[in-house]
């Protein structure tokens, strides 16, 4: 299966140890950047749906603005229990000239729904 990707921002758009969140088919994906590289996930905590681009960054791991769940932004673990199942999606980011490039999200099917 080929990923495809979609431009979200320039580079210089999001500032050092910073997120920004962008739609992408459907769904907010937070984006950030730490120590020069890229990373993405999805922007809602699955806590309780808080933007996980306005969050702080430590390290690689993004802290959740309302009640500090920490997720990794190089894979989306909950690095609070790392055994646990609980995570964010992350997604593949690539830099193409001056074009940050992330990759689309597959559209989310409802429950019930037959896959196509």
């Amino acid at each position: 299966m080929t990923i495809e990707f979609q431009t979200v921002c320039e580079v210089g758009a999001i500032p050092e140890g910073e997120g920004r969140a962008f739609p992408l088919n459907g769904t907010l994906v937070a984006v950030f950047l730490r120590n020069g590289e890229y990373f993405a996930i999805s922007d809602s905590c699955p806590h309780m749906g808080a933007s996980l681009a306005s969050g702080y960054l430590e390290g690689t791991d993004v802290i959740c603005p309302w009640h500090a769940w920490k997720f990794c932004v190089k894979d989306g673990l909950w690095m609070d229990n790392p055994r646990s199942k609980v995570r964010t999606e992350s997604y593949a980011v690539r830099v193409v000239g001056t074009e940050i490039q992330v990759e689309v999200p597959q559209p989310k099917t409802p429950p019930g729904t037959p896959a196509p």
